[in-house]
């Protein structure tokens, strides 16, 4: 019998093959939720004429599914957490995946706007239990660089939206750009497969023998069995509702500005990103050049995200995020006075990066700063309260379109959020993270 500490073994593994299918895994799945979600701002304008609505109207049927995501995030964030990540996570892919696509049969807002409801909860449901598979299962010198690498599929999807969106429009309608969302659940069965499930649930449900092999599947060898000791450290013996949890051992400050943060980006992340092509057609653009604006924005969000996410693992979370932030700030500010167009997309590109990349490394670094047992609960709940924000986004931008205000103040309406974003982290309280309470936890023996 050998006595194993999972924390430990998981922390110091090498990146191998396991990994490499669980990233490729996770990222297939952010790529078909970021498709769903981003398609909306380059089938928006197709919409608005088809059924004779305004932007404001318009920018509702966006806030209808960051509701519903709103929502998922709270409800299956913790859900998880108690019943196990991988099943959770095909569940939620699959709600949002039929949902989207019976969305393309719809005959008018109300309709669409339900279904995109629905298809919310799938996408907001999967998004925390992603991040926190990745976490839970990367080696810790490769942590923050995985989830960004991961996640950013989210922006490689919205890439994929527009791209699909830039020849199928012209071709069909906006219709078929919604239907080829259905292909993923065609991939369920692989995944289901593919996926490991959270060994936090393992030894939650005292499987020790799923346990072994799991292990047996990191590490590529056949050397741990059920009959083995194994010791997984954890946060404290409270047993309450997880959700009491993120404001427990003096993080309540700190969760509370992770939502802050949360909030500001996801305004200006989903903000931008319904109204970008509009915003840009009705500055004189024609729709094509609209739709590759934001191919820019999400392809610099893409770059954003990964080189974002190995600064962190070099030199921390919270200096990289501020860093970005006041980035974004100064990229939107510019973009306001109307650049010539070589620099339009350099900074619709660094916008991408610092806003929608920014919003991926804060993921990575919420993720790690909650122990494995709220893990899902914490990144769940950031992204949660901070869809309120995702919501109100593309309902202010569709306000300001619908001001008829000068192209300065739509730009500058979303570059004062990610200032406000930058003084949330610089409050957090990294020393009552996971990773510095050294003392606080506990070890727990799987018997």
């Amino acid at each position: 019998m050998k006595k194993v500490n999972v924390n430990t073994f998981i922390d110091n593994q090498k990146f191998n093959r396991f990994h490499l299918v669980l990233i490729i895994s996770c990222l297939f799945i952010i790529i078909c939720d970021g498709y769903d979600m981003f398609m909306l701002g380059a089938i928006l304008p197709s919409l608005m004429q088809d059924w004779g609505i305004n932007p404001v109207e318009a920018g509702k049927l966006s806030s209808y599914a960051l509701f519903g995501m709103m929502l998922g995030a709270l409800i299956f964030g913790p859900l998880a957490d108690r019943m196990g990540r991988k099943n959770v996570i095909l569940f939620c892919c699959a709600i949002f995946t039929i949902f989207t696509f019976t969305s393309g049969f719809s005959n008018g807002p109300a309709s669409f706007g339900f279904q995109r409801f629905l298809a919310g909860l799938g996408l907001g449901g999967v998004m925390p239990n992603l991040i926190a598979l990745v976490t839970e299962y990367a080696p810790k010198k490769y942590r923050s660089t995985l989830v960004s690498v991961m996640f950013s599929g989210h922006a490689a999807g919205g890439v994929a939206a527009s791209l699909g969106a830039l020849y199928l429009l012209p071709l069909f309608s906006w219709r078929a750009v919604v239907w080829v969302a259905a292909i993923p659940i065609l991939f369920i069965p692989i995944l289901y497969k593919t996926l490991p499930e959270s060994f936090g649930y393992y030894i939650l449900k005292n499987k020790k023998d799923k346990l072994a092999q799991l292990l047996n599947r990191m590490d590529g060898v056949s050397e741990y069995s059920s009959t083995d000791e194994f010791i997984t450290e954890i946060a404290s013996k409270d047993s309450t509702f997880t959700v009491r949890k993120l404001f427990s051992e003096k993080r309540a400050f700190s969760t509370i500005m992770f939502w802050l943060a949360a909030f500001m980006c996801l305004l200006v992340m989903y903000g931008l990103s319904t109204w970008l092509p509009k915003l840009m057609q009705t500055s004189g653009f024609p729709i094509g050049s609209s739709l590759t604006f934001l191919i820019t924005l999400n392809v610099g969000a893409i770059v954003g995200a990964i080189f974002g996410g190995k600064l962190a693992d070099r030199f921390g979370s919270r200096l990289v995020l501020l860093s970005f932030f006041i980035t974004g700030f100064l990229a939107l500010t510019l973009l306001s006075f109307k650049p010539n167009m070589f620099l339009l997309y350099v900074l619709l590109f660094i916008a991408g990066g610092a806003t929608t990349g920014t919003q991926i490394i804060m993921n990575a670094y919420v993720s790690q700063y909650y122990p494995n047992d709220i893990r899902s609960t914490g990144v769940g709940w950031e992204l949660g309260i901070g869809r309120i924000g995702g919501i109100l986004g593309p309902t202010l931008g569709g306000i300001l379109l619908n001001s008829q205000l000068p192209l300065q103040v739509n730009f500058l309406a979303f570059a004062v959020p990610c200032i406000i974003s930058a003084i949330a982290i610089l409050l957090v309280r990294e020393k009552y993270g996971s990773q510095s309470i050294g003392s606080g936890k506990d070890l727990q023996v799987v018997s």
